[in-house]
This record gives C-alpha cells, structure tokens and sequence, in this order.
C-alpha cells in the first residue's frame, strides 16, 4: 500500500511499529524490526529470552492502528502534525536585524520599544527575511508586535534572560471587539495578540474590520469568507488517501499551498461524516446549530508534494472523505504567513485582575492567524487573558512554551478550522493570586472543526481539556499530567462537543476528576488509553449522539504504563 505517496509503505509502517512498541516496553536501543517479530521482542534477541515487559502494556489499539495508519476508527494519523510535517529541527535563518539599531533601549522602563521593534520585523520583511535579535533585558512595549512578513525571526536570548513587558491590552490599542454572533461577549477573550503573527495584508483587513464594527470572520478565505478562487474540482476519494485526481492541474506545482474545500449538503452529510457516520449522527438535529454551521464549508490548507498529470498529491494524507455531494475542490486563498517565528523570551503584561468571562480586554498572549508552517519555541506569556493562540492556523508547532502568572481564561486554544498544528513540551503553572468571582478557567481548548492537531508532552496544573464545541474532530492529547480542575465551554448554537477520532493517551490526572479526560462514554469513535481511575464530578456530560458510539477503552486504572507513552512521537517513528 502506498496511498499515494511512495515515501511510506505499509510494510515499512508495520516493521517500524514493531521497533517503536519493543523498545518502548523494553527501555531497548531502537532497531529495525521485521513484521514477523514478537511484539515486547528487541530485534535478534533470542527466543525464549523475552525482555521484561512489567515496566509497560502495548494495547491493541497500536498494533491495530499500525496495520491501518491513514484510515483506523479511532486513531487519527498525526504523524506529520506540526511545522515542515513535525521536523524537529527549527530553521536557522541569518541575522538581519537588532532592535537596538532601531531604537530599542533595555532596562529603562520608560522607553516604548514597540515601534522600534516593528521597525525591525518590517525591515526583515523587505529585506526576503531573515532573524531579528532582541539582546538580554526588558523592553518595554505600549504596542502590539506585528509579525506579517514571512520567513521573519523574532528571537530573544532566551525566556530567562529577555522580557517584553506590556503595558496595554487591545482594545485599547484597537478598539472594542464584539462578536460576530451578537450579545456583549467581547472576542479578545478568543481572539488576538500581544505578539500577533498574521499576514500583514489579512492584519489590515481584519483591524479595519474591528475598528468598524463589522465583525469578521477570521479564516483563509477573508472577513466575508469570499477571497477565494476555483483552481480546480476534484474527484472522490477517501480519508487517508495522499493523492487526488483533478479536472485541471494547469495552475498546481509542488510547494504551493492551496486549500481543500468541502461545502456541506442540505442534509448535513458532511458534518455526519466529520462525527463518524451512523445513526446517532444522522439522528442528531443539525440545522439549529447555527453557529457550527457557519464554520462550513469545511477549509484545509495544504502544501502540494507532486503533481502528476491529474493526479495530485499533498504532505499530509486526506482529512476526510472526499464526496460528489460536498462540492470538492482546490482554492486559493489570502497570502499566508509562512517560514516565521517567535523564540526565546517572555512576554509579561502589566498585572491586573483576570476580567469576568468573556469580557476579556485583549491582554493575550502570542496568537497565529491565517500561518502555515510557523513556530514559538522557548516562550513563556505571563499575567495574559488568553495565552497562545492558533486562529485558522495550520501545521504551526509550539514547542517549550509556558504560561504563568495571575490566571488566564483560555491558556491555549485552537479554534476558527485549525488543523495539523502541533502543542509540544508545554506548561500551564498554577495561578499565582486567587480566580475572581465570575472567570472562568478552560486549559487547552479545541474548537470550530479543527482537527488533527496534537498536544503532546504537556503539565497542566490547572484546566482541563477543553473541547469547546464546534465538532473538533482527530485531536490528539498524548503525555500530559493535569490537574482537571477547569471547565469546558461552547454555545449550545455549536453543536457536538466531540466529533469523531478524538485520542486520549496516557494521560496522568492528578486530582482523579474524569469530566474531558476519560472520553469512551462521549466522544464518538474515540480512544481513551492508558488513564489513572477518575470518578465524575463538577462538570458531567452526557453524550451528543444517540447510540452505540463506537469508542474504545483500554489499559483504564493504569498510570504511565501504556507504550509507547507518546502516541504522536511513535506515529512520528512509523514515518520515518
């Protein structure tokens, strides 16, 4: 098998499996492995002298998922989630900018070093690209720092060492933002940021926007979801599939980003598919969820890999089924920011009280929008509202982040169709002052069909894993420890908490509350594998979907036993 992409097989997949799932329950060295090896066997060990394997449980679910990596049930294939398909390795680009030689002065605390530091950026920007140093101290900044420019560095001497310490939020630096579905809900409390990585064309057009009060939506595709051009229709084609045929390749070339576009029918067949199909789906009453409704058409930005004649093939596999019914076919979109960053440095904003919920005042933290293949590495926000933002981004990593200080109402969240992003090796620290009356705290959320985005490796020592509504689907949450002290949230008018493929693995919850953690009785065609015994209490759900919902439940009242203990660094493993 090779669904359209040579680069792996079905065969390579299963011996890789077997290497990963050995050396994970053995502690081994990682070799090669043949199919016809014992799991829980290290490669050329002796028959009879099987490894010891009390220090870890490799369930069925992995050894299933490894025979149908693209297309299994449960598991969704995150393998190549995140930044250049997951790379590891962050791109070095050369120095082209200090701060300094703008205007920006260290340790004053009187100077604004905002336009001294946008000067920068913008300066790398004209100049193709390239890294903007900010030398050790603290700057202050009474404005918002732009990153619009693509293949643009924005690095600090480390978290520990350089600090932007701001001073307003945004509304005060652009104007009060209502929401787009009415009442006196303010959108910084979801939206924007202090350090907003945004093309600088979609940045104007969405801020006009804001300072009129026509408030937009916030996607690819413009304020009115209608900046976007037919290149082609495509044929159907199944979920896990990595190549297409077109009716016309004439404008696609490898490396170009395009967007899959899948419209829904009156019958809402799309959005039945996105929670698994079957009766409970098709029984579930749709058309008053007006608000999930307004996130269709279904938009998945991609890179193409090759195209060949009619055929077509992209990085990543296919997210979904492709069908006649759902008008398929390839866009373009808005310029993407593509290639840029953030690393090493804090961004404290001046201490208040955290804001009754949803009447944030927009001291947000680092936020995404309309970014393909960007990153934060080594960041920590500190007393924000909302902490790092993913607003229909993709393929983004954040990696070595932190937030601290006073509360935040949303730490992390992923919402607006935002897809194959990656949230690696973060921290959520407990709250430094008591939550006022009337906040609210979530954790990670996930929301508005965003799917296929992992958080991996993380200590949450408040929140909880908030699926916020909005049919999030083939999320993954894999190595965390938490503290499930939060709640979710989402509008009635959103539809399903859960759609389908949502994988809870090895997950260590400290205060043993199961609300969001333990998912096989909510989440449909799910996967909870390898969690403490939690009992229900506080917030408790009850299912969307009427019937058998097709979940899984494996190694339950085990802690830090199932192997591998990363479920996206393994898939990563089966890629390589």
């Amino acid at each position: 098998m090779s669904n359209g992409y040579t680069g792996i097989t079905r065969r390579g997949l299963l011996g890789s499996a077997i290497a990963v799932a050995a050396v994970a329950v053995t502690g081994g060295t990682a070799t090669a492995a043949t199919p016809d090896q014992p799991v829980g066997q290290v490669p050329d060990q002796p028959a009879g002298q099987a490894s010891d394997q009390r220090a870890g449980q490799v369930p069925d679910l992995w050894r299933e998922f490894t025979r149908t990596p693209f297309t299994h049930p449960q598991i969704p294939y995150v393998g190549r989630s995140g930044r250049a398909g997951g790379a590891a390795r962050l791109p070095r680009r050369p120095v082209v900018a200090d701060v300094r030689d703008h205007g920006a002065v260290a340790d004053d605390g009187t100077t604004d070093c905002a336009p001294a530091i946008n000067r920068a950026i913008a300066a790398a920007g004209r100049a193709g690209g390239g890294t903007v140093l900010i030398p050790p101290g603290t700057f202050r900044i009474d404005d918002l720092i732009r990153i619009g420019y693509s293949n643009v560095v924005l690095r600090g001497a480390g978290s520990d060492r350089t600090k932007l310490y701001a001073t307003k939020n945004l509304t005060e630096l652009i104007g009060v933002y209502g929401s787009r579905y009415g009442g006196d809900k303010s959108s910084w409390s979801w939206a924007g940021g202090l350090i907003w990585l945004c093309p600088a064309d979609r940045f104007t057009t969405l801020t006009a926007a804001i300072k009129a009060k026509a408030w937009p939506f916030e996607g690819w595709t413009g304020n009115k979801r209608d900046e976007w051009q037919t290149l082609t229709t495509v044929e159907p084609a199944t979920r896990g599939s990595w190549s297409v045929r077109v009716a016309d390749a004439g404008g696609l070339k490898p490396g170009r980003l395009v967007l899959l576009r899948l419209a829904d029918d009156a019958g809402h067949t799309l959005l039945e598919h996105m929670a698994g199909g079957g009766p409970g789906p098709e029984a579930y009453y749709w058309d008053d969820k007006t608000k999930l409704t307004s996130y269709v058409p279904y938009e998945w930005p991609v890179r193409i890999a090759r195209v060949q004649g009619t055929k077509v093939t992209f990085e990543r596999p296919l997210p979904l089924d492709v069908r006649p019914e759902w008008d398929p076919r390839l866009t373009t979109h808005v310029t993407e920011l593509t290639g840029s960053g953030v690393e090493g440095l804090t961004l404290e904003a001046v201490e208040t009280p955290q804001s009754p919920h949803l009447l944030d005042e927009g001291y947000n933290g680092v936020v995404f929008q309309c970014a393909y293949d960007c990153w934060a590495d080594d960041i920590v926000v500190r007393h924000v509202d909302n902490g790092f933002g993913l607003v229909a981004a993709s393929a983004c990593t954040l990696r070595r982040t932190k937030v601290a200080g006073r509360g935040s109402h949303h730490p992390y969240f992923c919402r607006e169709g935002s897809h194959d992003n990656l949230v690696q090796d973060f921290t959520i620290e407990q709250r430094t002052v008591p939550a006022p009356a009337g906040t609210q705290l979530h954790g990670i959320n996930v929301e508005g069909l965003s799917s296929y985005n992992v958080w991996s490796g993380g200590d949450m020592r408040m929140g909880t894993f908030d699926s916020h509504r909005g049919l999030p689907f083939a999320n993954v949450r894999t190595d965390i420890t938490v503290n499930n002290d939060g709640r979710h949230g989402g509008d009635a008018s959103a539809g399903p908490l859960f759609g389908a493929r949502f994988t809870h693995w090895n997950i260590r919850v400290t205060n043993a509350r199961a609300g969001l953690m333990k998912i096989d009785g909510l989440a449909p065609y799910s996967a909870t594998v390898g969690v403490n015994d939690v009992t229900e209490f506080d917030q408790i759900d009850v299912p969307d979907f009427t019937g058998d919902l097709h979940s899984r439940l494996e190694l339950y009242g085990t802690t830090d036993v199932v192997r591998p203990r990363d479920l996206y660094e393994a898939q990563r493993e089966l890629a390589r």
